[in-house]
This record gives C-alpha cells, structure tokens and sequence, in this order.
C-alpha cells in the first residue's frame, strides 16, 4: 500500500482572514492542477499535493452559509471592533467561535486520492478527535443528528461539544475542519448559540480534566491520529 503524502505546516497564531486566504491559495492550487491534469493525479509525484495546517486565531466567530445571524447573542457593533472579528464564510454548518487555547485543523486534502466520500471523510475526522482524547483519559464520542465531538453524548440534556467540524468541499477537494478546544476561553460561547444549538454547551479540555494539557502535546497526538486514519505520512514545513 503506498502511504498518501500530506505536507503538514503549524501556522502559530495567525488571523483568520489570512489563514482564510492561505487555505483558498492551496485549495485553488489543488484544484488548477486536478481540472488540467487529471489523468496523472494518482501519480506519485502528484499525490503528495494535499496539507494540514495547525493555528490558533485570535477571537473571532465565522457563520457558515447555512448558518443562522440570529444565533448571534451580541450587539452587532461588537463585531470587528477590535475585541472580536466575525466573517461569513464558505465552510458548512452554523456559528462558531475561535480563539486562544483553540486547536484549529484545517485539512486540504483531495479525497479521491484517498478513495473517501464527503461523509467517510468526516467521520475519519471525528475519530482522529476521539483517539487524541482518549489519549488523555477523555471520552469523546459522537453525537446523532450533530457533527463534531461530544462529551456525555448518551445524554442528550447533559451532552455539550468539545470539538466543533465544519467543511467545504468541491471536486472531493476539502478545506477548513475541526477546532478542539483545548484551554479556551469558553466565556465566548455565551455570545451565540455554538453551531448553532440552543440546548447544549461547550466544553475543553481543560473543564473536563482540572487542568490544561499541553498545546505541543495535544498537537502531537492529533499528528499522529492523523497519520494512522488516512494512512499517510507528512511532508514537514513544506509549501
């Protein structure tokens, strides 16, 4: 089995329009070569064209373009006053918040590569995040009716998100992904209803365990994860 090549980059803390513009630059570049030269993908010197990009952003909450402004609990005028950023975007799914303490992934990957659906690749995603937090000693698990990852999932009334997964996908070319709250501020919640639920809350990981793991650490784990579910190896600092 030839292991697909993945180019892995950690952007630090970075805004979120300029994460936005890098990942539509990989996205297109994906894309050009896929529409010219289809023929050739499953080519090697060609399969290794697909990222994931780790960052953390400064606080800021996205809308997707089925998603809901009235989920919005603020006044407008707090949004992008300096405080707070707010864009509308072309991810699935409602509201979101990201900020600080916040493990955003943003896979670009060409799933015929893989062989995947939109809905195999999602779940692959789920599971990357339950594996890292089973790694320390958290139950994570998926939720009917809902993407993401869940804490107390057997409880509808008590279930509350730890991990949030919203995507786009054209051509089976993915971008944006998942954020784990790892040691957020999760007073930012309050400010919408989260994806856009009004009957369940938030949680890090953090709340759960008494105390923040690593942010390195947590990367490790989400790397490797990664590595062993789409069965690829990384291609370091690349571009």
């Amino acid at each position: 089995m030839i292991r697909k090549r993945i180019t892995y980059q950690d952007l630090g803390l970075i805004d979120y329009k300029k994460a936005w513009d890098y990942q539509e630059k990989l996205f297109s570049r994906i894309m050009d070569r896929k529409i010219v030269n289809r023929e050739d993908l499953m080519k090697e010197d060609q399969a290794g064209k697909n990222y994931l990009l780790f960052c953390e952003h400064p606080h800021v909450f996205t809308l997707g373009k089925s998603g809901r402004e009235e989920n919005i609990l603020v006044d407008r005028s707090k949004l992008n006053s300096g405080e707070i950023s707010f864009y509308k975007i072309n991810r699935g799914g409602d509201i979101t918040y990201h900020g600080p303490g916040q493990v955003v992934g943003y896979p670009i990957l060409d799933l015929e590569q893989f062989g995947l659906s939109i809905r195999e690749y999602i779940h692959r995603l789920e599971e990357v995040i339950i594996r890292t937090l089973n790694q320390f000693g958290i139950t994570g698990e998926r939720l009917d009716g809902a993407t993401g990852i869940w804490i107390d999932s057997d409880d509808p009334q008590k279930a509350k998100k730890i991990c949030a997964i919203g995507v786009r996908a054209s051509r089976y070319i993915t971008m944006h992904g998942f954020a784990l709250n790892v040691k957020t501020d999760l007073n930012y919640f309050r400010m919408i209803n989260p994806c856009g639920f009004t009957d369940k809350g938030v949680v890090s990981m953090e709340t759960v365990l008494g105390k923040a793991p690593e942010m390195d650490g947590v990367k490790n784990e989400l790397k490797e994860k990664f590595l062993d579910i789409f069965e690829a190896i990384w291609i370091k600092n690349g571009s």
